[in-house]
């Protein structure tokens, strides 16, 4: 997709926040400090749209950026940060799940993880909730401009084994530096954008090898 226009247009808490006009919504989810908004500058072609932070948890909406008028990209607050207090992940967890089970809009959910470190356990958790509830996903292994090209299918493996990665999914190792797996992550969000459907049908590993996007 060529972006020619991207805005952000409101914080949300509650469903009435939520804008009204029924563009399909494409929804952001990792821990703290994962490197969401940077993938969304990247996604959208702009440094500052998405603002990036030195302190982990400050995201605590969801935050809505429309682009090109066709959709919008929904980035969830960060997870597993420890100075959050227990009260407010707890707000945290219901406003998402009551967005994730509830929002008609939603096409697919990004799980964002970073390619260097093994899934941590939040991550486990919310791939196997987003499967549990058969919401539309797909991993995307940030930072691999980080590691040696020689080392990343290595590291591609780590996060597969670590989640219990189901080959129906979509995955794709993504840089914001360098703009790896930009394309190919476009093909992937435009390819869900025209579905009413929240399920994805499983199939069988042996037709879906060119599916892992590796």
């Amino acid at each position: 997709m060529k972006v020619t226009k991207a805005e952000f247009v409101i914080s949300a808490v509650v469903p009435a926040q939520y804008p009204e006009d029924a563009l399909p919504e494409i929804a952001l989810a990792g821990r703290s400090n994962v490197g969401k908004s940077s993938l969304i500058n990247r996604m959208i072609s702009r440094k500052n749209l998405a603002r990036t932070s030195a302190t982990p948890g400050k995201t605590q909406q969801l935050n809505y950026y429309r682009v090109n008028d066709d959709l919008y990209l929904v980035d969830f607050p960060g997870y597993g940060y420890a100075k959050v207090s227990k009260t407010q992940r707890a707000a945290f967890g219901e406003m998402i799940e009551r967005y994730l089970l509830s929002r008609e809009e939603l096409k697919l959910v990004l799980l964002v993880v970073d390619m260097r470190h093994p899934p941590s356990k939040d991550d486990i958790s919310m791939y196997e909730w987003l499967q549990h509830y058969n919401r539309p996903v797909c991993v995307v292994a940030t930072k691999a401009d980080k590691i040696p090209k020689t080392r990343r299918q290595k590291h591609v493996k780590i996060v597969k084994e670590t989640l219990g990665f189901k080959p129906y999914h979509s995955f794709v190792m993504f840089s914001s530096e360098l703009g790896l797996g930009k394309d190919e992550l476009w093909a992937i969000m435009e390819s869900h954008m025209g579905t009413k459907d929240h399920e994805e049908e499983p199939y069988p590993d042996s037709e879906n090898e060119s599916n892992e996007h590796l």
